[in-house]
């Protein structure tokens, strides 16, 4: 009997012996997956961290290139303001240049008939002379730049283009210009001169349906007859 206990007391032995070894190989296993999981966790934080860094980086640079498009964008926009500014007051200060160069031909011939009038010894040939450097100019002023003088003796009044400066009754139908003082001018259709003109008011005596020059025409006819 006492070999049969020993034999049992050995088998316990070596029972416990198996339990015990078993937990100390799971412990340090454990441990070993736990490291791995650390490491692996660590290492997805340097790559998400890495990822959020070139991030930043792309946007940092993106604004840099937006603010320097920015800048630039300013700096032509004043650049182009200048420059308008400059040229417009160009504009303004040589828009006669044309008108003026062209001018320069008459005022050579009004030198010209000055010098000849020292020694001219006809004032007809000095009148003459004075009377073709005006058509020549007012040819050139209609003809290039569309100046156009009005106002006659004889013409309608319109107080849109004419400026009364004195007035008498006078046997017409109608307001009439008495005389011109001062012509008027247009360029275009638009009036820069308003003509000074003497106004025949109606004095009642001519019915608006009457027409004095057509009268007096009439009137010559029959003597001629």
């Amino acid at each position: 009997m006492s070999e049969e206990v020993k034999q049992e007391e050995q088998d316990e032995k070596e029972t416990e012996i198996d339990v015990n070894a078993v937990p100390e190989e799971s412990a340090e296993s454990s441990e070993a997956v736990d490291e791995k999981s650390s490491a692996e966790g660590e290492s997805g934080d340097v790559e998400e961290k890495s990822d959020s860094e070139k991030k930043i980086e792309e946007l940092e640079k993106e604004v840099a290139d937006l603010k320097d498009k920015y800048l630039r964008s300013v700096a032509d926009f004043q650049n182009l303001r200048k420059r308008s500014i400059q040229e417009k007051q160009e504009a303004y200060d040589y828009a006669n240049t044309s008108l003026l160069k062209d001018l320069l031909d008459s005022l050579d011939n009004f030198d010209r008939t000055v010098e000849a009038a020292a020694t001219a010894t006809d004032p007809k040939s000095i009148a003459d002379g004075v009377t073709m450097m005006k058509n020549s100019m007012v040819s050139m002023l209609e003809n290039k730049y569309n100046l156009v003088s009005y106002g006659e003796a004889g013409d309608v009044f319109d107080p849109d283009i004419h400026e009364a400066i004195g007035k008498s009754d006078d046997p017409v139908a109608e307001p009439v210009l008495k005389a011109v003082y001062l012509k008027g001018y247009k360029l275009k259709d638009r009036v820069i001169r308003h003509a000074k003109v003497m106004v025949s008011m109606p004095d009642g005596s001519v019915k608006a349906d009457e027409n004095p020059a057509d009268d007096k025409a009439a009137s010559d006819s029959e003597k001629t007859e």
